[in-house]
């Protein structure tokens, strides 16, 4: 299969692409700081990018060029797009606000109610000036009005009605928020990796409430969070033993956990390095290709199981680095 990897630096975006089994690789977007990326379920050409002060970028080519998309002057953090409505695309910002759109990004509303949640204990110590900003989101496949917002450092809310109102801190989750998905098809699941806590918790009643299971962890700093797409049950995690060695250049000391639905959690190896010295800030997984899980690590690169995680191999590229964001985008020959 064709693919097409595209992922934050810092100072750019860095796009992969492989065809006939050759990997070429360049940099866009040379001088903008780029902090989150999404891909538009309903069309894969399509990638969406949040900016640190120019708003939304968007790209209808793969990530090859791109173009501006409103919230001018906004500082966006987290992006989801809608599997159930499309269209719908809800942006958090720093400081935490949320702005939804119903026109592919033509148009924007911020969500007034979600102002309400907003908290004096909300803190970020990981970006001067140390505001809280939303860190996440997660859209239902199934139910366009579930939304689940995750704040670093604050609280889990949720709303169920599109964004109206919201509800208060999920009981169970994590307050330190890394990452916040939503099963591919089982509006039921929903999944977090954050600072506090284990490190990881999962939803089966569409974010309302959480569990926590430290069994088999050594470490509990998670970030990112995957599930497979025909077994909900199957969850993976990334997981660090704290913020200094997760963010550092090369002693991470991280693993790749997995948790087949018994609530126990199991390190991967099958090939993976031991422990791994730079975070992975991704795992993706394809909804068409059950067992498979990308890991994309700090340092830029990408390594690929197809038995869930059993057997691991390192993709035949590099991209410089892995800014806390990457997507993939299935291609199609030419």
């Amino acid at each position: 299969m064709n693919r097409t990897f595209i992922s934050t630096s810092g100072s750019n975006l860095v796009r992969a692409e492989c065809r006939d089994d050759q990997w070429s690789v360049e940099s866009v977007l040379d001088g903008t700081n780029v902090r989150c990326l999404a891909v538009d379920p309903h069309n894969q050409n399509v990638v969406y990018a949040g900016t640190q002060g120019q708003g939304m970028l968007r790209s209808d080519d793969k990530g090859k060029t791109w173009h501006p998309s409103g919230m001018e002057g906004q500082i966006v953090k987290a992006i989801a797009i809608s599997p159930a409505e499309p269209g719908l695309i809800v942006v958090g910002t720093r400081p935490a606000n949320i702005f939804i759109s119903r026109d592919g990004g033509q148009h924007w509303m911020e969500a007034m109610a979600f102002k309400k949640m907003r908290r004096l204990f909300w803190f970020s110590p990981a970006e001067k000036p140390f505001t809280a900003y939303v860190q996440a989101i997660a859209l239902s496949p199934t139910n366009p009005n579930v939304m689940v917002v995750g704040i670093e450092l604050g609280s889990v809310v949720r709303s169920t009605d599109g964004g109206k109102t919201w509800q208060g801190h999920r009981r169970g989750a994590l307050r330190d928020c890394h990452s916040l998905i939503f099963h591919a098809t089982n509006g039921d699941w929903a999944y977090e990796g954050g600072g506090t806590g284990a490190g990881a918790a999962f939803s089966r009643d569409a974010g309302n409430t959480w569990t926590q299971s430290r069994r088999g962890l050594d470490r509990h700093y998670g970030w990112a969070t995957a599930a497979d797409p025909m077994r909900p049950e199957v969850m993976y995690a990334s997981m660090s033993p704290g913020p200094m060695k997760a963010h550092s250049t090369d002693n991470a000391q991280a693993y790749i956990f997995r948790s087949m639905g018994d609530n126990t959690w199991e390190r991967l190896s099958g090939g993976l390095p031991q422990p791994l010295n730079h975070m992975p800030y991704a795992l993706l997984t394809d909804p068409d290709t059950p067992g498979h899980l990308y890991a994309g690590l700090s340092n830029g690169d990408i390594w690929h199981t197809t038995d869930y995680g059993d057997h691991w191999q390192q993709i035949p590229l590099n991209l410089g680095a892995i800014w806390t964001s990457m997507v993939m985008l299935k291609q199609t020959s030419a």
